[in-house]
Formats: structure tokens, sequence, C-alpha cells
């Protein structure tokens, strides 16, 4: 059965939601998204879409650097959300994913504030993106992560995630699960979309915003949930060698939530297995999103069936 789409200001079976062939975005890679989790929780019977709001906020901010007119609020949004969730609703974890586009049908004019821009929105089920319980064997990327002045990673631009696929592919082939980016100065950055953090006596560290990393909101989140059991959290710029001489290392993202690295180069993080600190984050965090942690009920979103 075809889901339904939110496209062009309304809802529409998932077949007519179609864009020319001739669509900028398509074209050239103008457009930004988001990816936003709903958990299901069976007990309630319901989806919990998790920092629904904060998601917004940033496709918001993305869509800046783009010179995207955007004819709704974040709480329009929010809500078109929700009457999608409950219109495609399934006893499954949901990924929402909103995608704001450059839609007019031309060909080489790239004076963004002259184009029109345009918003869908669609779900789809979503499980785990990595593998959280044996852990993530990454690489470091031949490929240099895009930078501010070239396509800003703080904002998720759609053309930009040529970089992510040159460099997940080549991880792939060579036996990887993850690839990791430094920059031009060898700094780690991020994953191929993934925030990163390093573990080194009981410190949790990771990259700067202003190291040309994407602005997680996971990344964000994680932060706070560290505090909670007092393992402090320091942002610098991290050196290759650090990763392989770390305690623990982990990637966070909406897709791969909390994602222990146990592999770095072929050289085994700690002993080879999910690190202590690592693996009680997880369990803090999968607790969180899925309603068990009352103290963050506020990041949530309650979407029932109609």
């Amino acid at each position: 059965m075809s889901s339904i789409i939110f496209f062009d200001g309304k809802f529409v079976p998932e077949g007519e939601a179609v864009v020319s062939v001739r669509t900028h975005a398509l074209q050239y890679g103008t457009g930004c998204f988001e990816g936003i989790r709903a958990y299901y929780n069976d007990k309630e019977n319901a989806l919990f879409a998790f920092r629904l709001e904060d998601h917004y906020k940033r496709l918001m901010l993305s869509g800046r650097v783009l010179c995207m007119d955007i004819p709704y609020s974040v709480s329009d949004l929010c809500k078109i959300s929700v009457e999608l969730l409950q219109k495609n609703f399934s006893k499954e974890d949901i990924y929402i994913r909103p995608f704001l586009y450059k839609s007019d049908k031309v060909i080489g004019n790239f004076s963004l504030p002259k184009l029109g821009s345009s918003i869908a929105i669609y779900t789809v089920p979503m499980g785990r993106y990595v593998d959280t319980d044996k852990g993530v064997k990454v690489g470091v990327s031949s490929w240099e992560r895009v930078h501010d002045n070239s396509i800003p990673p703080r904002a998720k631009i759609t053309g930009a995630y040529v970089n992510t696929a040159l460099a997940k592919s080549d991880a792939l082939q060579v036996g990887f699960d993850e690839a990791i980016f430094l920059d031009r100065n060898g700094h780690v950055l991020e994953g191929s979309a993934e925030n990163i953090f390093i573990v080194r006596d009981g410190v949790a560290i990771t990259p700067p915003v202003s190291d040309d990393i994407l602005q997680g909101i996971t990344r964000n989140t994680v932060m706070t949930l560290l505090s909670d059991f007092n393992v402090p959290v320091q942002e610098r710029s991290i050196g290759r060698t650090e990763l392989y001489q770390a305690d623990e290392v982990f990637i966070c993202g909406t897709g791969a939530e909390v994602g222990p690295v146990v592999s770095v180069d072929h050289r085994n993080v700690g002993n080879g297995k999910p690190g202590e600190i690592t693996s009680k984050l997880k369990k803090l965090y999968f607790d969180t999103v899925h309603g068990a942690n009352k103290k963050y009920a506020s990041w949530f979103t309650k979407v029932t069936p109609k």
C-alpha cells in the first residue's frame, strides 16, 4: 500500500508526488532536508516524534543558506508532520524526511533568491541504521570533508551528500562499515552521516561546531545525557591518531543513534568491544527515545492513530 506524502501544500498518494526531470534541485542539488525519527511505543500504541521542533528549526537555517522562501512556520511544519504520521501510522519506528528544494524547471539559473522553493514531507519505516550491538568498524577516508566556504556542512544540503556517497562507498568496498572524514588540516570531523566522539581518561571529546561539522541534534542530545552520569564533555579538535589511542569511540546521529566504534583503520579501539561509557550512554539514549526517561518528556511529540 502506498503512503501519503505532503506535497505542494496538500496530502496526496505517493504516486502523485512527482517532480519534473527539469527541476532545479534534481539537476543541481539545490535542496536541503532533515531526518527525524518517531519511535513506536507499544504500551501506549503511539509514535513519539523526537525533537520535532528542533529539527524544523534547523531546516529553516539550512534553507536560509540556500535563500529558500518557506511558506510555513516551524509550528506549521510540526503540525503537518503530526497529521502525516497519523495518516501513515504503523506499529514500528518511523523516519520522517522533510525535503525543501528549488522547484523551478530551469537550466543554468544560479540566482538562488530568484528561484521558487517547494517542500515535501514523507515517512518510511526505519529500524537500526548501524549494528549497535557488535559495534562499527570504521576507516579514515581519503576524501576530504566539504568545508564552510565550499558547501556549508552545518546546512543539510542535498548536493553535499555526493561527498558522503564517495566516502561511504569506498569504505564499504574495502570492508569497513563507515567512513571517517578529516579536514584539510588532518583533524577528525565526523562520519559520513554521523557526529563522532572519543573517550579518553573518562572525558568525552568531540569536534567543535567551528570545525566544519553538522551541528547535530543527536550530538546535542548525547552531550546532555552524558552529563546525567557525570561524564565531562570537551569540544576541541581531534587528531587522527587520537582515534587509535582512544579508550572508546562512538558515532551518533538520527539514523545511527549511538553506535560504538570497535576498530579504526584495522586497529582495535580499547579491547575491540563497545566501551563502558558508550554502552551506558547507548542504553540511556534508547531508554530516552522510547519514552522511558520522563526527565526529557519535552523532547517528544506524541502521535496516536486517528
